[in-house]
C-alpha cells in the first residue's frame, strides 16, 4: 500500500457519529491503509448532530465559498476539517446549512426519512469531487461507504467523466445492510437527469428504494466489496452477476489482507 492514494467517501465515520457497520469500517479501513504507508483522505457530511467544539472542526476558507447546483438551485458549499486524535488522519466535512444543519443524520425524530435525502446525496457527491479538485490530489482509488454516499460513483462516471484529474481513478463501493424503509423522493431520477446523466444508466432510480440505489451504484463502480454477512440474497446475487470484480464478506480480523489484495487487483 506504500504511497497508494485512496479517497474514502462515507456517510458516517467514527468517532464523529455512533458506532455501526458503516461508521466503524469507514474508520478501520483508512486507518489500515494509513498504517501501511498509503496516503488517504476521508470525506463525510457535517451533520448537525456532530459536536464541532468537542471534535475541533474548523472551516477551511480557501476550500469553501463555491456554489453547487442541485435540481437547478444554487447551494453554498462549506468545507470543514478535523483530525482523528492519535491517528494523524484528517477528515473533511461537506457542509451546507440547508441540507446538514438539522440535528440528525437521515431521519427526523419520528424516524421518517428526510424528504430531501436524494438532494443531500447529490450535493455530497458533488461537494467531495469539487473539493478534491481544489486540493489537486489525485486518488488511485475512491472507496465509497454508506447509501448517502452512493451517488458518487454515478456522478464520477457521467457528470465528471471528462475530468482529467480522475482519468485513472478506480471506484470501489462497499455494500452494507444499513438501509432505509420505503423510498427516496420519486423525482430523484429527474434531478439526476438534470445533471446530464442518461436515464438508461440510472433506470433503477425511477423506484429509489435502498436496493435499487445500491444496484445503480454497483453498475457505476469498478469493484464491489460485500461488507456484511447479512446482505440480502437479491443484492448478493446482483453483485455476483454484475461482471464487476467483487470481494465476498470477510470477518473484521481478516479484512486488512483481503482489502489490500483487492485494491491491488484493480
Amino acid at each position: 500500500m506504500e504511497d497508494k492514494r485512496i479517497l474514502y467517501v462515507s456517510s458516517e465515520v467514527v468517532p464523529y457519529l455512533a458506532e455501526n457497520e458503516v461508521s466503524m469500517m469507514s474508520y478501520d479501513v483508512p486507518k489500515m491503509v494509513n498504517d501501511r504507508g498509503g496516503q488517504i483522505r476521508i470525506f463525510m457530511p457535517r451533520y448537525g448532530n456532530i459536536n464541532e467544539r468537542r471534535h475541533q472542526l474548523h472551516e477551511v476558507i480557501r476550500l469553501s465559498g463555491m456554489n453547487l447546483v442541485v435540481n437547478d438551485l444554487d447551494m453554498p458549499l462549506i468545507i470543514k476539517v478535523a483530525s482523528i486524535p492519535k491517528e494523524r488522519i484528517q477528515v473533511y466535512f461537506i457542509d451546507n446549512d440547508e441540507y446538514f444543519k438539522r440535528k440528525a443524520t437521515f431521519t427526523d425524530e419520528d424516524g421518517t426519512l428526510y424528504p430531501d435525502n436524494d438532494e443531500r446525496a447529490i450535493f455530497f457527491a458533488k461537494g467531495v469531487v469539487e473539493t478534491v479538485k481544489k486540493l489537486n490530489w489525485v486518488p488511485d482509488i475512491i472507496h465509497v461507504h454508506g447509501w448517502l454516499a452512493s451517488m458518487l460513483p454515478i456522478y464520477m462516471k457521467h457528470y465528471y467523466k471528462d475530468e482529467a484529474l480522475f482519468a485513472d481513478t478506480k471506484i470501489v463501493t462497499s455494500v452494507y445492510t444499513q438501509s432505509f424503509e420505503g423510498q427516496l423522493d420519486a423525482e430523484m431520477i429527474n434531478k439526476v437527469k438534470f445533471d446530464g446523466v442518461p436515464e438508461a444508466s440510472v433506470s433503477a432510480l425511477s423506484d429509489p428504494s435502498f436496493e435499487n440505489l445500491m444496484k445503480a451504484t454497483v453498475d457505476h463502480s469498478d469493484g464491489v466489496i460485500v461488507a456484511t454477512d447479512q446482505l440480502s440474497a437479491s443484492l448478493t446475487k446482483y453483485i455476483e452477476s454484475s461482471g464487476k470484480p467483487f470481494l465476498s464478506f470477510v470477518p473484521k480480523e481478516q479484512f486488512a489482507e483481503a482489502y489490500t489484495r483487492f485494491y491491488e487487483l484493480l
